[in-house]
Parts: structure tokens; sequence; C-alpha cells
């Protein structure tokens, strides 16, 4: 199957891979790769990014309601797969936003395929190693306690950490696979390739690296150091948000997110 098809219940297929999809808006294409969880479709961010343009939000092979082919393993399965996507679009370019681990993704791609895009946004990004062999620059979300995650993850977690006793057994279910596929794709090593930060430099499209200020899952300063890796890539920060911006600050994601499309 050479063309992307929107098939009932907001799924997407390419190349034989089927994945559910949220779709928002009309306008300039936004393809957007969703970090440690597949997005909510009610989270309020989609439906402002949505005002400004056509957001597609596939779900990864193995995450939420997407299948996982049984030899999809690696984070190179995943970006093999949305070069796929990008050369099915019914767009010459499309404007690629990441977040986390899709943030991994997204600049992954960016350094391939740069003349399929046409803006790039990395956001609390992850994917290269910045510090010495024995000083981790990201936080092992696997093995920290689980109270530790939700503090080093939001500027106010009383606020926003999930309530998992009020989830349905749907979205625990979502959640379980959300996690497990994530360990699959990015436990070893942990969250980085080896070599991105050396082709960083063929990314040639405008971009964008989005941090959240108050982020202890990565911090601003690993923000800083993937932006200097990119050519005339520029860097901001959101206040009074840890790794999930577009989730405790809504309107300032997207007014800047929107703005940097824009330009």
């Amino acid at each position: 199957m050479n063309d992307i098809e929107a098939a009932v219940g907001e799924r997407l297929s390419v190349e034989d891979i089927e994945l559910e999809v949220i779709r928002r808006g009309q306008g300039r294409p936004v393809l957007l790769l969703h970090g440690l969880h597949t997005v909510d479709p009610q989270a309020p961010f989609l439906d402002l990014l949505g005002r400004r343009a056509e957001v597609i939000v596939p779900s990864h092979p193995g995450f939420g309601h997407s299948e996982r082919p049984a030899d999809f393993d690696t984070v190179y399965d995943l970006v093999h797969l949305y070069l796929d996507v990008l050369e099915a679009l019914p767009h010459e370019r499309v404007s690629l936003v990441g977040l986390s681990f899709g943030g991994w993704l997204a600049a992954e791609i960016a350094a391939a395929c740069s003349h399929r895009i046409d803006r790039l946004v990395l956001v609390d990004a992850f994917g290269i190693k910045i510090s010495d062999r024995e000083t981790p620059d990201i936080l092992d979300v696997f093995n920290t306690s689980p109270q530790e995650v939700q503090q080093h993850s939001w500027h106010d977690p009383e606020k926003w950490t999930p309530d998992f006793n009020a989830l349905s057994d749907d979205e625990i279910v979502v959640h379980a696979r959300n996690w497990d596929a994530l360990c699959l794709y990015g436990w070893q090593p942990y969250m980085y390739n080896p070599q991105l930060k050396h082709w960083l430099r063929r990314i040639r499209r405008p971009t964008l690296v989005l941090w959240g200020a108050s982020d202890g899952i990565v911090p601003p300063s690993y923000g800083r150091a993937y932006s200097a890796l990119i050519p005339g890539s520029c860097f901001d920060v959101i206040a009074e948000a840890g790794h999930h911006p577009e989730i405790e600050q809504p309107e300032a994601f997207v007014d800047r997110v929107a703005a940097f499309l824009e330009e």
C-alpha cells in the first residue's frame, strides 16, 4: 500500500501497518509524534493547535491501540515507518513536532529526510548523550519509583499527577501498553542513539527546541546542548512547566509552536 488511508474510527494505514490517529483542524499540515504516552484526545492543546493547523497525531506501533508488528522492536523501525508516512502524505512538506520520546524520533527523521519537512519542533526531546559515560542525562523512568518520576515530570505535581484509581479499564490497558512499548524501544541504550548528535548537523530546516523550565526528567541544559548541535536552531523555555509543557501550559505551548510554524 503506497498511499495513506484514513480509515473509519480514526485509523491510519501505511505499508500494511495500521495506527490509531487523532486529527484536528485544517490548514498547514503538522505531524505530531507523542512522547512517553499517547496523546489524550481531550487534551486542550490539540484543539488550540487545530485552530492554527491541520494536526495529525498517530500512536506509535505498540502504543495506545496501534498494532505492533512482531518484528518491530527498535527506534529505527519507528523512524523508517514515519519516513514512509512522510512519503505517503499528500503534502510536499509537513511540519514535524516531537514530544519527549517522539522528539527523538523527530530528530532522527529530520536528520534523514529534511527535504520532506517544512519546520521542526523538538519539545523536551530525548535522543542524544551529552555527559560522560557515568553521568545520566535522562531520568531512568523504569528504575525510579513512580512517585519520584511524577515529582520530576511536572512543575505542579499535586495538580497534574494522574489518578490511576480513576482510570477506566481501557485507560489502564493503554497505560500498560505505552509503558511496555517505551521500554521495548528505548531501553538499550537508554533513550539515546550514540551516533545521533554527530548527524544533527544534517537538519537543514528551521528548528525550534522548546523546553519546560521545570523539567526534571531531562533538564533545560540538555535542551540547550541539543539546540547547539542543530544549525540555526533556536531554543526557548516555557515557564511553570515540566516535561509536558503541552499539558501544563497549553496556551503558551501553542502560542510558541504556532508562531514558529507561521513565521
